[in-house]
C-alpha cells in the first residue's frame, strides 16, 4: 500500500511543479497532508499489531 502512496505523491508533486510550483502556503499544505498520511499509516500498523497480539493471547490454553 505504501508504494501506491509514493507513486501518488510523486505524481501530485510533478503535476504541481508543472503548473508553477508550490508557494509558501503550499508547503504548509504539503506538510499537513504528509502528517495525515503518516498518522493514518501509524494507526493502521497499530491496529494490525493489536489484532495479532489479541489473536495470540486468545489462542493460549489456560486449562
Amino acid at each position: 500500500m505504501s508504494n501506491h502512496i509514493v507513486v501518488l505523491w510523486s505524481y501530485l508533486r510533478a503535476r504541481i511543479g508543472a503548473s508553477g510550483g508550490w508557494d509558501d502556503a503550499g508547503t504548509v499544505v504539503e506538510k499537513v497532508v504528509l502528517t495525515a498520511i503518516f498518522a493514518a499509516l501509524a494507526l493502521a500498523v497499530g491496529a494490525i499489531i493489536v489484532a495479532k497480539v489479541t489473536s495470540k493471547a486468545n489462542s493460549i490454553n489456560l486449562n
